[in-house]
């Protein structure tokens, strides 16, 4: 008997049924899932389609930051000193492993492109922009975008803008360039600048400052900051504010309106207190004179190793400064872009600090060599002279009519090892004297035995702390008050002195100006409390910040730090003496002046050198100009500072007047009268 399974015929029926039965759900599946998506897009068209489309109309906005103009720096009469210009700039972001051939070669493509498109005064030769480039990472790391060329033409940018893929790594950004005066007027105080991208990581100050919750006020990588001096310290006035180019921006990032602009705010601008003139005339004395010093044939005059000098002119009523040199000086136009290369940065690295508040060495590249040579804060040496003998009236050691037999020598300490001498320049003993009479022989014997060995008989170690509080006071281990970034309060070695050998030898030696070195400022600042008979004023640098639109937005105004009652019967002693100080260089002035000269001992990688030091100010009776100039390796005072100071009192007296009205303005207007 023949089964089922074995009837071929059935079989077949068997599977055409079953391939039926799979087609038909196959169908019924598809025809399912097309009412599904039949039914989705219906839902999407009539339930969900209007939401969407209101998403879809819905616009956001884009936002491009437009880095502000900083500020204008003026001096005193009003001209520019630093300014910025708003510019066109190429910028180039180095490639990844690109070769020096490659380098040289992107370079050749734009030289051409700047040949044939640019401004023939902005010329740029092939090697000019290989050095812009940096591909040895010389002047910036690797992410650091390069800025070419500025003040690029239309034709230069059109090009670039049509040709971008010809040259990867570039874009063209709105730029502002500072532009300094190539004279290099105070060019330690004004300051520099330095991108923001560099130092953001690095400076405490522009730490997160791109993160500002409002976008005027957060800072761009590209933008220059202050990075010393006035441009540091007044950051943020002269900064200004961002602009915005605002797009309408639908949800897919197409752009589908017109651009609305907030133009950037342009920074306020400083008037200085500096004069120009005054300025310049203060850096060329100081050139002129260190050249004469070093090849004088005078030998009380030679001091061959005098290569730098500083020198401050302060105003004694206000506390402005009218000149603040450090010379030499640099041309700060070095830092143009933000940065500067590794040879001019070696060049200018003992240049470009404002030795005049702060510690700087001098500008010798070997190491060894500049280990040989005093820094710019030196002793006092006997400038120190007036004010030691107004603590010894003060503190009633002696009095105004006191006389003190000079022999040239005074001896204290143990007898035997500890003896120790104290004398004056060449052992001179200038007989009979009072204190007038000890400033103007700068008698170091009458300084160490009347009043730095009394005030230690009488008060030991608290003499020293005494001592320590009218320095500090007069403005003498403390900063200036000036607010100038990294101004230096001095160096303070009396204590040290007081623990390591005794309280007698402390205040001995500091009496004649050993045991403290100080800045020029710090020098000019107490000259000027020794003018004005008391009242240590502020430095001012700034006399008013305004506008864009030339708006008073702030006036600085004199500020008296501290004041010290000293009876007018010791201040009289103390002019009197002043007033009989040999100094060279002003002979046939016009005008009444107070002075006091200082030879600074001191050691230097065992050897002895002498500053020269000189303060001074005028009119005697009705003082209005203090003027302090330190000379490292100058030998004395008389010669290697005090002519320097001549030509700034000149100066200030042509274009203010030292008694009365500026005495250029004087002479032109004789001349107008006799014509």
């Amino acid at each position: 008997m023949t089964g089922f399974s074995d009837d071929p015929h059935k079989r077949e029926a068997a599977k055409r049924r079953g391939f039926s039965f799979r087609l038909n759900i196959f169908f019924f599946s598809t025809f399912l899932l097309f009412c599904v998506l039949i039914i989705r897009l219906a839902i999407l068209q009539f339930v969900e389609g209007p939401t969407y489309a209101a998403e879809k109309a819905r616009l956001t906005t884009g936002d491009v930051r437009i880095a502000p103009i900083r500020g204008n720096i003026y001096d005193a009469s009003g001209q520019e000193i630093a300014y910025s210009s708003s510019t066109m700039s190429l910028y180039y972001q180095i490639e990844k492993g690109i070769t020096s051939e490659q380098g040289e070669a992107y370079a050749r493509k734009l030289f051409e492109v700047f040949e044939r498109y640019g401004d023939p005064s902005k010329h740029m030769e092939v090697e000019d922009i290989i050095k812009q480039m940096d591909l040895s990472l010389r002047m910036n790391n690797a992410f650091t975008q390069r800025r070419i060329k500025s003040d690029l033409t239309r034709e230069e940018i059109a090009y670039f803008s049509e040709n971008r893929d010809q040259f990867p790594g570039i874009d063209i950004m709105e730029d502002s360039i500072r532009h300094y005066d190539t004279d290099s007027v105070a060019v330690q105080l004004v300051g520099y600048l330095k991108k923001y991208r560099g130092v953001k990581e690095s400076v405490e100050r522009y730490k997160n400052l791109d993160r500002a919750e409002d976008m005027r006020d957060s800072y761009l990588d590209h933008e220059d900051v202050g990075m010393d001096g006035l441009e540091f310290m007044y950051q943020d006035e002269l900064r200004g504010r961002n602009g915005l180019k605002t797009y309408p921006i639908d949800a897919v990032g197409h752009i589908v309106g017109p651009m609305e602009l907030t133009s950037p705010e342009k920074g306020n601008n400083l008037h200085l207190t500096i004069h120009r003139e005054v300025q310049l005339r203060t850096e060329e004395a100081i050139m002129s004179h260190l050249n004469k010093l070093r090849t004088s044939p005078r030998r009380q005059e030679r001091a061959p190793h005098a290569q730098t000098g500083l020198a401050v002119a302060m105003e004694v009523d206000t506390g402005k400064i009218v000149a603040m040199a450090s010379m030499p000086d640099y041309d700060p136009n070095l830092w143009h872009g933000g940065s500067i290369s590794t040879d001019d940065f070696r060049d200018i690295e003992y240049l470009y600090l404002n030795g005049a508040i702060r510690q700087v060495y001098q500008n010798y590249q070997d190491p060894d060599e500049r280990a040989k040579h005093p820094s710019s804060l030196v002793p006092l040496g006997s400038t120190i002279k007036p004010l030691t003998v107004l603590i010894g009236l003060n503190e009633k050691l002696f009095s105004p009519g006191t006389t003190y037999n000079d022999r040239g020598v005074f001896y204290f300490g143990r007898e035997g090892t500890h003896r120790t001498s104290i004398q004056n320049a060449g052992r001179r003993a200038y007989g009979t004297m009072d204190g007038a009479k000890a400033i103007e022989k700068s008698s170091n014997t009458f300084m160490a035995e009347m009043i730095g060995n009394r005030l230690n008989a009488r008060d030991g170690f608290k003499g020293v702390e005494l001592w320590d509080d009218y320095m500090k006071q007069f403005g003498l281990g403390v900063v200036t008050g000036s607010g100038l970034p990294g101004e230096s309060a001095g160096v303070v070695d009396y204590f040290h002195e007081a623990e390591n050998a005794s309280s007698q030898s402390a205040l001995i030696r500091s009496s004649f100006g050993q045991q403290g070195r100080y800045t020029a400022l710090q020098l000019a600042q107490y000259t000027s409390m020794m003018a004005n008979r008391g009242k240590r004023m502020k430095p001012l640098f700034v006399e008013k910040i305004t506008d864009s639109e030339g708006n008073v937005v702030q006036v600085m105004e004199p500020e008296i730090l501290n004041e010290i009652d000293i009876p007018d019967s010791y201040w009289n002693v103390i002019e009197r003496g002043m007033s009989r100080v040999n100094s060279q260089g002003f002979e046939g002035v016009d005008y009444s002046y107070l002075r006091k000269t200082g030879t600074s001992e001191q050691q230097v990688a065992g050897k002895t050198v002498e500053n020269a030091v000189f303060i001074a100010y005028a009119p005697a009776n009705n003082p209005k100009l203090a003027v302090a100039v330190i000379v490292p390796e100058g030998g004395s005072g008389g010669y290697g500072a005090a002519p320097i100071a001549r030509q700034i009192f000149d100066a200030y007296d042509d274009y203010y007047g030292l008694s009365g009205s500026p005495k250029l303005q004087q002479e032109t207007n004789e001349d107008e009268q006799q014509e």
